[in-house]
């Protein structure tokens, strides 16, 4: 009988280890899709030239229009809606919060080195840019661990066509 109890706790014990090792894999990979969402989001407002500034021979990024593409970008690729409150469908349950959204533009002396002791965080652009970094919250699945919240960070530099 003693044999018999002590299988069935060890197998309630093996499944609560897996059910913990599952929910740790869906943590990194809802991370790697947050990073993603983040590094196009990015690449999405470098790309917004000022065509008023370019047609003068100036070659920026239009701050409005980069604001706006990032936030077109990371609503449609982490399904968030205009708040940046998760949707039904999300893979997250907390709103997404911008921590940093800078544009690196022509004033800057180039290579430009961007540093953020707040976000442990430095990068060096070569042309103009855009620097963002954004705080997510994923929920656990279990109590006893709790949420795991990250600053995910991304960068871009504007490509020119030419």
């Amino acid at each position: 009988m003693h044999k018999l109890l002590l299988l069935t706790l060890m197998a309630a014990v093996w499944m609560m280890l897996l059910a913990l090792q599952i929910d740790r894999e869906a943590a990194i990979r809802t991370l790697f899709e947050t990073k993603r969402a983040v590094n196009r989001a990015a690449h999405a407002a470098a790309q917004q030239l000022d065509e008023g500034a370019l047609a003068s021979g100036v070659i920026r990024i239009d701050e409005a229009a980069a604001e706006a593409a990032a936030l077109e970008y990371l609503q449609a690729n982490m399904r968030l809606d205009s708040s940046l409150s998760p949707l039904p469908n999300s893979m997250l349950r907390d709103p997404v919060r911008i921590a940093v959204l800078r544009v690196v533009n022509e004033d800057a002396v180039f290579p430009y080195t961007y540093r953020n002791e707040a976000y442990n965080y430095e990068v060096t652009l070569r042309r103009p840019g855009v620097i963002l970094i954004v705080w997510v919250r994923y929920p656990s699945g279990f109590n006893v661990l709790g949420p795991v919240e990250w600053y995910v960070k991304g960068t871009a530099e504007l490509v020119l066509p030419y």
